[in-house]
């Protein structure tokens, strides 16, 4: 008698294509010939790998450079998802608990008062006591109550008038009352910090970076790499006006932003979700943690439009708002059948201001890479280069 042991295959991982090849290729010089951008990567990967790369455009164009898969973008705010995996890997080890209180961490967050009134001719306020402490769940879930001066008027003037930072003001509501799109990420990387006893940008590149392998991730670049940095523009009327590198890169080492990367190196980080907190030999997160980030975190409230304080900066964003729910760090995708050629439900995703988008759809087993350099965020031209190629792929998955 043979004993048979249970050898049923696990399902293939998804790939694109010959003809999806051909066509996001396709899509994306016609895109940069139109005026779109003047360059943009596309990455698109499997659990496994990548299954699509392409650059289309140039670099830098006043030098002439053509843009390549190895590219160095300036992230931003995509710099967030990371920050909230590194907060993830600290409540696996017990050194926090996300419904903490912040001020448990940060003192000078305990009993942050609401604004109630608010006089922009001379940024005279009145408060009154939150209805409860801030915690790191608020925090993760842009619930806190904190925002950001170039989507908040009120914080603009604040912060023009004070020249405090918008994590030192007081807060916009009660915490978990509504969505907000602000600093928070910033102050959890303050956390990390506290905890950790180590500089954010030491805890990232040893904890994170070096473990995936993500070699070009960091807030500088150093000066014999600068020259692989895109440019950066900004669209006035029908011109793309392009900011020159400056001989030395480096941003600020803030919790929210800063970050530049490449699409391979952040692929990896996304790999890494996409196969439950591990990728090679590197373990940062359990499975359980990355179900949890994914999970609805905002309860019956729902990710809201965020106005355009300076139109040159940011229309109002995001895609999805007042049906998507926000989980931990990331927005999730709400079921939608009008969108059914798109990302699947569940999907998880964030952007940076500068343009540059990520999705992760783990119903469907990929992850998604869209990375320019333009500005405002949300620009109308980009959006339709990100939507489009969101199609593409998705009808060319097999």
């Amino acid at each position: 008698m043979t004993l048979l042991a249970n050898t049923a295959a696990a399902p293939a991982a998804p790939m694109l294509s010959p003809a999806g090849h051909a066509r996001l290729t396709q899509y994306c010089a016609a895109a940069v010939a139109q005026g779109a951008a003047p360059g943009i990567v596309v990455l698109v990967l499997n659990r496994e790998g990548i299954i699509y790369e392409g650059a289309a455009g140039k670099r830098n164009v006043a030098r002439d450079v053509p843009m390549s898969p190895d590219t160095i973008f300036r992230i931003a705010s995509m710099t967030k998802p990371i920050t909230s995996v590194a907060i993830m890997m600290l409540a696996e080890q017990g050194k926090l608990a996300l419904d903490d209180p912040l001020a448990k961490y940060l003192p000078e967050f305990d009993q942050r008062p609401v604004i109630t009134r608010f006089n922009p001719a001379d940024a005279r306020y009145a408060t009154r006591p939150a209805q409860g402490q801030i915690t790191l769940r608020h925090l993760l879930t842009h619930t806190a109550g904190l925002g950001y001066a170039f989507t908040d008027p009120t914080l603009a003037r604040l912060v023009a008038v004070t020249q405090k930072p918008e994590w030192q003001q007081p807060l916009l509501h009660d915490p978990g009352a509504k969505w907000t799109y602000g600093a928070a990420t910033r102050v959890l990387g303050m956390v990390v910090e506290k905890i950790s006893g180590q500089p954010l940008d030491r805890f990232l590149r040893t904890r994170i970076f070096e473990p995936l392998n993500m070699g070009d991730t960091a807030h500088g670049v150093p000066a014999r790499q600068v020259a692989r940095v895109a440019t950066s523009h900004n669209r006035q009327g029908a011109k793309l006006i392009e900011t020159p590198n400056e001989p030395k890169q480096d941003g600020p080492v803030r919790g929210d932003g800063g970050l530049y990367s490449t699409a391979r190196d952040y692929g990896q980080f996304l790999r890494m979700l996409l196969n439950g907190g591990t990728l090679g030999g590197a373990k940062l997160i359990s499975p359980q943690s990355v179900r949890q980030m994914g999970e609805n975190h905002i309860g019956a409230i729902f990710v809201e439009t965020q106005p355009a304080v300076n139109p040159q900066r940011a229309k109002p964003f995001p895609i999805g708002a007042g049906k998507d729910k926000f989980g931990l760090g990331f927005q999730i995708q709400s079921h939608d059948p009008k969108l059914a050629r798109y990302r699947s439900p569940g999907s998880l995703s964030w952007a940076g201001i500068n343009n540059t988008h990520f999705w992760l759809d783990p119903k469907r087993g990929i992850a998604a890479i869209v990375l320019m350099q333009v500005l405002p965020f949300y620009d109308d031209q980009a959006i339709a280069v990100l939507r489009g190629i969101e199609e593409i792929i998705y009808g060319h998955l097999q």
